[in-house]
């Protein structure tokens, strides 16, 4: 055993779980190896490490012992790791200076009994002391953060996320890199398995997140950068242009019948229809830059046209 690494003293605790790691892996030799690596002052092994005994022999460790770092190897971080951390706690270690090696899940339930599987243990515990060495003690602490949320994609996922939370009291921004939201169901006629009208679905959904006094709807745009942290996030986001004011357009329709859209076959109706889609949301009109509309201006000379894209 060896305390020279740096003042860091570290316990090692390799738990049977019963038979579930003990009869694949050799728990022992993990424990007499793991005892001799840098830092490492204490290695055991012991049936239960989740029980109260178990928990025990820990807190009773980083007291007489003085332990700074605690590893476990025993089952998956998601079932038991806030059950070490509140152990390591009780015995005045911060609960964040502690590594969990899980050698149920991905080595004994997965692996033949013999040495292989013990080689892979010993590794995967030799990597958690190496981390937790590393690992600094962290503070929980409550924080202003701002109830705004932004939601990127304006499918039938993103407008459901969107009114969720909308309704749940956050300012939402749905960001849609199309020039209505919709997604992929508004191609849809039924709706698999129970063959329901898609846009009896959609619809009244999109009609929602366009009235709704909680969310902002970007169309036409991407998200380039998301900077910061959780709870203070801050985006950057990429607005195509729409060649139209959509301050002053409220979809009332009077230039739908000159629009020259109607001539580019829509890739939504087969190819069968024009490009012109009135139950799109939000409903002001964007023209689309790929086809180069042509529209007469008032005092240009016969023949001469201004671009509108």
């Amino acid at each position: 055993m060896s305390d020279g690494n740096g003042g860091v003293r570290i316990g090692v605790y390799v738990c049977h779980c019963g038979t579930n790691i003990a009869k694949t892996v050799d728990v022992e030799a993990v424990a007499a190896a793991s005892a001799a690596a840098p830092g490492v002052v204490v290695a055991r092994h012991y049936k239960f490490m989740c029980s109260d005994p178990g928990q025990e022999l820990i807190q009773r460790d980083v007291r007489e012992l003085g332990l700074t770092r605690v590893v476990v190897a025993a089952c998956s971080p998601l079932m038991h790791e806030p059950t070490f951390r509140k152990a390591v706690e009780k015995a005045g270690l911060n609960r964040y200076l502690f590594a969990m090696a899980n050698v149920r899940e991905q080595v004994s339930w997965v692996s033949e009994k013999g040495p292989a599987a013990t080689e892979k243990a010993r590794a995967m515990v030799a990597a958690a002391v190496r981390r937790v060495a590393l690992q600094e003690p962290l503070e929980m602490r409550r924080v202003a953060i701002r109830r705004r949320a932004l939601v990127v994609g304006g499918g039938i996922a993103g407008i459901e996320a969107a009114l969720q939370m909308a309704d749940a009291g956050f300012d939402v921004v749905l960001v849609e890199r199309e020039t209505s939201i919709g997604g992929h169901m508004v191609s849809f006629d039924k709706t698999f398995p129970t063959l329901d009208c898609a846009a009896c679905i959609l619809t009244p959904k999109m009609v929602a997140v366009a009235q709704h006094p909680k969310i902002r709807l970007v169309t036409g745009a991407e998200v380039e950068k998301v900077e910061g942290y959780v709870g203070s996030f801050q985006a950057t986001i990429r607005v195509r242009p729409r060649y139209v004011d959509v301050k002053r357009c409220n979809g009332c329709g009077a230039c739908y019948d000159a629009c020259p859209s109607r001539a580019v076959p829509a890739r939504r109706r087969m190819r069968l229809g024009g490009r012109v889609y009135k139950e799109g949301a939000p409903r002001s009109l964007a023209p689309g830059q790929r086809h180069a509309h042509r529209v007469s201006r008032p005092g240009l000379p016969e023949g001469e046209e201004a671009a509108h894209e």
